[in-house]
């Protein structure tokens, strides 16, 4: 059995095409399938539109949410619904084209548990791909893990590393990170992706942020010792400081027009005093991130709530009773 795994929002428009060429594809996969749509809490006509697809195909199966709960939210609750002993992730829009998931399959067949995909070449305007790329390899930097460069949520997992994520208890889900982090064989495959079929982006600029700020919190505490080494160096050049300007005050020197004596130094200490709270404000937001996710964490919610289902049992799980801790 293959599952392919599909998070939509608002994707009415593509629905239908999205279901032919996934049923296309399939016909040469040689297994039994089935598709999964996760309706992310559309105020469309999606879950409609797949319900009536599902009705003819009981392959499709839906799972609709009781509202917006994001992405990776609904990339979440397919992965814990999939029964395939193979399973695939892509996206509603046909950014990830389904064409290609043979190749990635075909790779999973030969041993390996983890084929991404790499992204060779993006369709958004210049803005975006510079932030795409940056973003990418400061992630790359910063992570404990290696997390590989350019990849998406796009990929095709084996069974075992499908249960392996599904058993991580946190609620703050960047699915590429913990694909990285499960471990096991994992190998990645070029892949041209494309513009979106129809529609609009649904990923707004604050949620592209969210996700990138998820993707470094969960999985680096290298920030935390960023932190460290700029108190330290604040503080050992304030020690240096102050003992040349005592030393400068005991010998009356002057040097460069200085001279403590004579200097107010109104506009050097102004100075100071802002670049001494910037960096406190600074700190105190990047260790607020941090005891954020921990409040999320503790409060132990679900991650999604699952409203209406369609042609898939409903059964307890991440959305009805969290973990244990």
């Amino acid at each position: 059995m293959i599952s392919v795994v599909v998070p939509a929002y608002n994707e009415s428009e593509v629905i239908r095409t999205l279901y032919d060429r996934v049923a296309a594809a399939a016909s040469t996969w040689g297994d039994a399938w089935e598709l999964i749509i996760i309706d992310d809490g559309s105020s469309d006509s999606t879950f409609h539109l797949c319900k009536e697809i599902a009705s003819k195909d009981p392959r499709l199966k839906i799972l609709g949410f009781a509202r917006n709960f994001g992405h990776q939210a609904a990339v979440t609750a397919g992965l814990a619904y999939a029964s395939g002993d193979i399973v695939a992730v892509l996206d509603a829009d046909l950014q990830d084209p389904p064409e290609q998931l043979l190749r990635f399959i075909d790779k999973c067949r030969e041993g390996y548990d983890v084929v991404y995909a790499v992204r060779t070449q993006r369709k958004e305007g210049p803005f975006k791909r510079f932030a795409y790329f940056f973003y990418y390899r400061l992630l790359k930097v910063l992570a404990e893990i290696d997390i590989p460069l350019d990849s998406g949520d796009f990929c095709v997992l084996s069974r075992r590393v499908l249960d392996a994520m599904n058993a991580l208890p946190e609620r703050n889900r960047f699915v590429r990170g913990l694909r990285s982090w499960v471990g096991f064989r994992q190998v990645g495959l070029s892949y041209e992706r494309h513009a979106r079929l129809a529609g609009d982006v649904k990923y707004s600029f604050s949620k592209l942020v969210k996700l990138g700020l998820d993707g470094v919190f969960n999985f680096s505490y290298k920030p935390l010792h960023l932190l460290v080494l700029i108190g330290m160096t604040v503080g050992l050049l304030s020690m240096v400081g102050g003992v040349f300007v005592f030393l400068l005050y005991v010998t009356n020197e002057t040097i460069f027009g200085y001279n403590p004596h004579t200097a107010r130094g109104w506009t050097s200490t102004m100075f100071v005093m802002l670049f001494i709270a910037g960096v406190q404000l600074f700190s105190m937001g990047l260790l607020g991130e941090y005891i954020g996710r921990i409040f999320e964490e503790i409060k132990a919610r679900p991650v999604y709530i699952v409203e209406r289902a369609v042609n898939i049992g409903m059964r307890p799980g991440p959305e009805i009773a969290p973990p244990t801790r």
